[in-house]
């Protein structure tokens, strides 16, 4: 059998990163890197603390950069694929051609290209990562520490089998109906899951859809059972780096959004949102570039030693940090159509973006941010470590409201809805909803935040940039739900150097 080198390739950058200031106990990751397994599963009962430098290596791959080798500043891990999965939409619209301009033209997608490679490696290596973890466990833990360790690894291999199954698979025949055998992605497990070496073989093939979505349910379930064992983040839950028990419902809200199972997705994203406010004008002003933020649930506090300056989702998306975007390379605008559906008593009409005629609301003069209809929502602090948002209760608000429209309850979608509305456009008051209502919401609400392409897939719709009047020339594209073009091909690496699959097995 042929060595499965494509998902730990980066394994060695993780374990050379050593960073938080979350907590005082972590260990440093070279230290970390040297245990042995029997004295790693000692320390899970005796000091589970200790060995959250494991955790820290998931989070320092998730912000690192040239996970490929490619050396390429559009190569930045887990923010890359949110970034560059974004633009493939109608509402975010370029500048100039520069980096992610290919994935803006939906051309993007080919296995030879530097692109599919870094969103499989990207997810691939998080569930390598995640695996090391739950081979520490010989047994169920038994301490709420070691509980919650457990209970990450489980969260990111979800999570992560979670984009893939979107990314490599376009897994609807249509509005409402799954393809549950449509072929999925390959499953890795740890070594403590109990499976033959038949098994283990047979799922690194292209297990189908419906076995993927089971293993995502599992892990997440697992994940949310373990962490609402009592779990609390370090330092009395104040650093956002790690997950909790709200970040697993939330990320289960959204596979039951996708998968569209509604009811539990309204009542997932309403326990992941528990304790959490929406926040006002103020944090709307504040650049989208503080963990401390009170609505964010999951994140990365960045620091000058995991900073990775130009080759960074600030460096792209905000036109007011010295950046590509705010240097103008490649700047980039909400789409005028989007820009036209808030009102003008909305608050992100004038704190994110440019009027029409290119003033600056917020008094930046950076070229990217002068430009009219120019996305001024994320900021900069001058020193690029501006945190990473993973996930923030108005997502949950909004999924809670998009579950209850599909379930046919526009009124109470309607009262969930105006929890963030009641924050956003005072005038707002409708006493119904429909699904599309809240999708707009999402769509403006959202915005860059790496959600379009994941939206567009679910809800099996197409792109119509035709109607927007503020796209790049020779990227108006419309593209119908369905097409080829919304789905990546496997890698070419991983055909070459897995024998379960073969140029058969490959997307169109």
């Amino acid at each position: 059998m042929k060595l499965k080198r494509i998902s730990t390739i980066a394994l060695g950058v993780v374990a050379a990163v050593a960073m938080n200031s979350c907590s005082e106990k972590f260990l440093d990751g070279e230290i970390t890197a040297q245990l042995d397994a029997g004295t790693a599963a000692s320390l899970l009962e005796s000091d589970p603390n200790a060995l959250t430098s494991y955790l820290n290596g998931i989070w320092a791959f998730m912000v690192s950069y040239n996970v490929t080798g490619s050396d390429s500043h559009d190569d930045f891990s887990y923010m890359s694929v949110l970034h560059s999965t974004d633009v493939m939409g109608e509402d975010i619209t370029f500048h100039n051609f520069h980096y992610f301009g290919y994935d803006y033209q939906l051309d993007n997608r080919l296995a030879r290209y530097r692109r599919t490679f870094v969103n499989w490696l990207t997810f691939y290596t998080m569930i390598e990562k995640a695996n090391e973890i739950l081979d520490l466990f010989t047994e169920e833990p038994t301490t709420v520490d070691a509980k919650g360790i457990m209970g990450q690894a489980y969260a990111v291999r979800g999570m992560s089998y979670y984009y893939l199954i979107q990314l490599y698979q376009q897994y609807l025949k249509s509005a409402d109906e799954f393809d549950y055998n449509a072929p999925g992605v390959p499953l890795r497990y740890s070594k403590s899951e109990n499976l033959s070496d038949e098994e283990r073989i047979e799922r690194i093939g292209r297990n189908t859809v419906k076995m993927v979505f089971d293993q995502i349910e599992s892990d997440l379930t697992k994940a949310v059972d373990l962490l609402g064992a009592g779990y609390e983040r370090p330092d009395n839950a104040s650093c956002k780096d790690f997950i909790d028990v709200n970040v697993a419902n939330g990320l289960l809200a959204r596979y039951y959004l996708m998968s569209q199972q509604w009811q539990k997705a309204a009542d997932a994203a309403a326990a992941a949102r528990d304790g959490y406010e929406i926040m006002d004008e103020k944090g709307l002003k504040d650049g989208f570039i503080d963990i401390n933020n009170v609505e964010w649930m999951w994140g990365f506090d960045q620091s000058s030693e995991t900073s990775t300056s130009f080759a960074s989702f600030f460096s792209h998306m905000s036109n007011l940090a010295p950046g590509y975007a705010g240097l103008d390379y490649s700047g980039h605008s909400i789409s005028d159509w989007l820009y036209n559906q808030m009102s003008d008593t909305d608050l992100r009409k004038k704190n994110w973006f440019n009027d029409a005629t290119g003033s600056l609301y917020q008094n930046k003069s950076l070229p990217g941010a002068s430009m009219p209809y120019s996305i001024l929502k994320f900021g900069g602090d001058g020193n690029w470590e501006m945190d990473y948002l993973y996930m923030r209760a108005s997502e949950m608000v909004l999924i809670e409201a998009e579950a209850y429209a599909h379930l046919g309850d526009g009124a109470k979608a309607a009262t969930v809805l105006k929890e963030l509305m009641a924050k956003r456009d005072p005038a707002w008051n409708k006493s119904s909803v429909t699904v599309r209502d809240v999708w707009i919401q999402r769509r403006i609400e959202l915005i860059g935040e790496g959600f379009a392409y994941f939206d567009l897939k679910r809800l099996y719709e197409g792109i119509q940039r035709s109607n927007c009047g503020n796209h790049l020339d020779g990227c108006v594209l419309d593209v119908a739900a369905g097409d080829p073009l919304w789905t990546y091909q496997i890698p070419y690496r991983e055909i070459q150097e897995n024998d379960e699959i073969s140029e058969k097995d490959q997307n169109k």
